[in-house]
């Protein structure tokens, strides 16, 4: 047995008596979207017609069964059974009419997907090309091996630079701070005797 009633606002509810389960199904269209939403409540088989009555705060649903009547109350899209006998005061019935069982909304049976293309074996990577001397005004930076070079100034680290690739040490005065060669005694600059 499957009942429908219509709730205004484009809400629908179907009814459905499923063995000892009542299927309350509710159905909203507006704006050209449609929205169905399905909830199972242990009733027990009915002895007659569902009710539907519209109260303050939603719907409510009667349903006699064998064992008892039962009540569900509808508010918006969310369904729960009512623990004893609400107030009917107020209530205004819906009329219920049967109809044929609910059927969900049927759905587009799925295409078989493509089967995917094996992936392309990684090409290897290049190797690197040695970075090249940075060069900027009189400073030079070499990174392999590490090496910075500035006027007649030389820092290195890593491999021992080679023979042809020495040049003569730099020192400075410890009195002003003037360059000097290795080979000087005297600071050109100040005087100063140097180590």
């Amino acid at each position: 047995m499957a009942y429908a009633c219509d709730l205004g606002n484009g809400q629908r509810v179907y009814l459905e008596n499923q063995g000892n389960q009542t299927i309350i199904t509710l159905s909203s269209s507006n704006a050209g979207q449609q929205q169905q939403a399905s909830s199972g409540f242990t009733t027990g088989g009915w002895t007659s017609a569902p009710s539907i009555f519209r109260i303050a705060s939603g719907f409510l649903i009667r349903i006699h069964s064998a064992a008892a009547t039962h009540f569900i109350q509808v508010q918006g899209n969310s369904m729960g059974v009512m623990s004893g006998s609400p107030s009917m005061s107020n209530a205004q019935q819906l009329q219920v009419q049967q109809t044929a069982a609910v059927s969900q909304p049927s759905m587009e049976p799925m295409q078989p997907m493509q089967p995917m293309q094996p992936m392309q074996p990684m090409q290897p990577m290049q190797p690197m090309q040695p970075m090249q001397p940075m060069k900027m005004g009189d400073m030079e930076m070499n990174m392999n091996p590490m090496q910075m070079r500035m006027g007649n100034m030389q820092m290195g680290m890593g491999n021992a630079p080679t023979s042809e690739n020495v040049q003569p040490k730099s020192k400075f005065c410890s009195q002003c701070g003037s360059p000097a060669q290795e080979t000087d005694k005297f600071c050109g600059h100040c005087g100063h005797k140097l180590s």
